[in-house]
């Protein structure tokens, strides 16, 4: 049986990846501070360990056991926050993921799947965004993910650890079968925002902008369902496992939805009216943002299976719903 460790796995998207593995029959194992994930997200068939990747001694009594591969999913993650406290995300995100990579220099375990973010590319000079478009990201938390993304290539070249780089465009959503159940803490992204204001948390949702050059006005952005994610995860160990590759691909579903089809399906998903409110567009963000998934189709073998906008609203609704 193959052993995993799953780096931030009590968290919203670390859970689903857990459950994962968990499925395919891994010996998984969670470490995580508990900072932003939740205890309710921890399953009983993987081992636990309460630690923090900014604790040194900790991370290399960790890999005096030798696991097959590590997920790396810890990190702050608000581009909006991180151009406000960029001291903290630097600390965070890039001194941790090198505490990490020294823990595993240290170790016999040679693979890293990192979770890495569309945000490296910053505006897209063209659409949709592949590879091959340019790194040139405009916030500190997309600076952070291009240089994790950097080191891991050196330490690819120096220290042998393989590792898959798997930039993310919107994750959203929740398992369909209803296993997850913990809830963002302070969410920043739309379609959490929205569940909010549905079950009346939050009074209204802002609307950034209602001017852009789409057919409704609003920003559009490509969502992929977390599920989807976490089955992208496997297919990326699996392969760097197999074949000894490292490789950094996209993953998202080649199309987008407008912040109004988001709210929309939200209202279609409760049965209610949810108060918006337009305001001006916030510096930096683009009309539209989506990708092509065509390399890690190609690569992992890999394609979206519940990532259509309906199955994204209804399993998160369902989540937040009232009892």
């Amino acid at each position: 049986m193959k052993s995993i460790l799953v780096i931030g796995g009590a968290g919203y998207i670390g859970s689903h990846v857990v459950l994962s593995f968990l499925n395919a029959g891994f010996d998984v194992t969670v470490l995580d501070n508990l900072s932003s994930g939740r205890q309710v997200n921890l399953f009983d068939e993987a081992k636990f360990i309460h630690a923090d990747l900014l604790d040194r001694v900790a991370l290399n009594e960790v890999f005096e056991k030798p696991y097959d591969g590590v997920i790396h999913l810890a990190a702050l993650k608000a581009a909006g926050e991180s151009m406000i406290i960029p001291e903290q995300y630097a600390y965070q995100n890039i001194n941790g993921t090198m505490n990490l990579l020294e823990a595993l220099s240290n170790s016999k375990t040679r693979i890293l799947i990192f979770s890495s973010s569309a945000a490296v590319y910053g505006l897209p000079k063209y659409l949709p965004l592949d590879e091959k478009h340019p790194l040139e990201p405009v916030n500190f938390y997309g600076f952070t993910k291009l240089e994790i993304e950097r080191f891991l290539d050196w330490f690819y070249r120096l220290k042998g650890i393989h590792y898959a780089s798997l930039r993310y465009f919107n994750a959203a959503g929740y398992d369909t079968e209803g296993r997850i159940k913990g809830l963002e803490q302070k969410p920043a992204n739309l379609i959490p925002i929205v569940m909010e204001a549905a079950i009346g948390k939050r009074e209204k949702v802002d609307v950034y902008g209602n001017d852009y050059p789409t057919p409704d006005g609003t920003g559009i952005r490509d969502y992929i369902h977390v599920s989807d994610l976490a089955d992208a995860h496997l297919k990326a160990f699996n392969l760097v496992h197999k074949k000894g590759e490292s490789l950094a691909v996209n993953l998202g579903t080649g199309r987008g939805h407008s912040v109004l089809d988001v709210i929309k399906m939200a209202e279609k998903a409760s049965g209610k009216p949810i108060k918006h409110e337009f305001t001006d567009r916030r510096l930096g963000d683009p009309a539209e943002l989506y990708s092509t998934a065509k390399n890690a189709e190609m690569l992992l073998k890999w394609k979206p299976q519940f990532s259509d906008l309906e199955t994204i609203v209804s399993s998160t609704w369902k989540v937040y719903k009232p009892r």
